[in-house]
């Protein structure tokens, strides 16, 4: 079997897979009366993953390395990754939307790397003597999954501000396990009032100073945002917060690994590399989130807005310092 073959098919083959499982998912959300359609769209993810897989096996066997030595290989192991999250997110959530934001994602990496990059990045070459140890498949495999993860709960972050429109809305029950979520209305600031939504029966009260409860009017807040969709934006934050909090210790794991590889291969633990850099700002931003969260109680916009900050380092970190062909991460990715 012709190994450089197989892969080029894999790869336009995962990319279509997901470009159909994209339009499927963006259609189910459109008409949520198609039930079939959010199992047909994970049946989907599942493919495309598994062909991803299988490419990277190739690729492993006809290289006799991991393959993580390019950009090439390192976008499908992050789109690889980004399908593998996908699928333990919906399987927890049950909600579709998941796939609605994170399907292109995985689709437009798999495009740029099987359609946009030349055939001499594609290509499988020697490794370059600073990548020829063994902790190439500790480090480097363990940050990109950690990228992965990150840019799922990232994505799911920013699609909760969509959902909500940027209101101030507090849920409770991502962090500390309790039902239902406060919303803060334009009309509860201006009579120093707050609406509360609670579940199974939506319903909007509000609290005047410390004993008097008045009932609104239906149309001052529950037509700012329905109880549907502040019932997806608890689950959407509730899923964002747990695939971030699974993916916070795999990069403080994959920085670890690479001091450690830093000082074998150039005798120091860290030497400020724009990537090392970076990569502490990265850290230092999720940190940042899941201190939030989890000691100051923040819900909802304030720590969606910090993943969101936190989508961007990412995208810095693993492309932007090599666009700069700048410091030891180069390796010749883009120069």
């Amino acid at each position: 079997m012709n190994l450089v073959s197989l892969q080029n098919q894999l790869d336009n083959l995962s990319f279509g897979i997901l470009f159909v499982t994209m339009l499927i998912y963006w259609v189910g959300a459109a008409f949520p009366t198609i039930p079939f359609l959010q199992n047909l769209g994970t049946t989907g993810m599942a493919i495309a993953n598994l062909c991803m897989a299988t490419l990277l096996g190739a690729r492993w066997i006809e290289a006799g390395y991991f393959p993580l030595s390019n950009l090439y290989e390192s976008l499908f192991f992050l789109a690889w990754g980004i399908t593998t999250m996908h699928l333990f997110a919906e399987s927890i959530s049950r909600s579709a939307l998941v796939g609605v934001v994170t399907a292109p994602v995985a689709m437009l990496i798999t495009a740029f790397a099987a359609l946009r990059l030349p055939g001499d990045m594609q290509a499988s070459a020697p490794l370059v003597p600073a990548l020829k140890s063994n902790w190439l498949m500790m480090h480097v495999s363990v940050m990109m999954l950690s990228y992965s993860t990150l840019l799922v709960g990232s994505v799911l972050a920013i699609a909760f501000l969509f959902v909500t429109r940027g209101q101030d809305i507090e849920l409770r029950g991502s962090s500390f396990g309790g039902k239902g979520y406060r919303l803060t209305s334009s009309l509860a600031t201006q009579t120093n009032m707050e609406a509360i939504v609670t579940e199974p029966m939506p319903s909007v009260t509000t609290n005047l100073g410390s004993t008097a409860v008045l009932e609104l009017p239906t149309t001052s807040v529950a037509t700012i945002l329905s109880p549907q969709r502040l019932g997806l934006a608890d689950t959407l934050d509730n899923i964002s917060y747990r695939i971030i909090g699974l993916g916070f210790p795999l990069l403080t794991i994959g920085i670890i690994a690479g001091g450690v590889w830093a000082n074998e291969a150039w005798g120091s633990y860290w030497s400020w590399d724009p990537k090392e850099t970076w990569a502490l700002i990265l850290w230092l931003v999720f940190a940042a989130y899941l201190h939030s969260r989890i000691t100051k109680g923040w819900q909802g916009r304030k720590p969606a807005i910090l993943a969101t900050v936190g989508f961007v380092v990412v995208w810095i970190c693993y492309l932007g310092v090599n666009i700069l062909g700048k410091g030891l991460h180069s390796y010749g990715w883009f120069l």
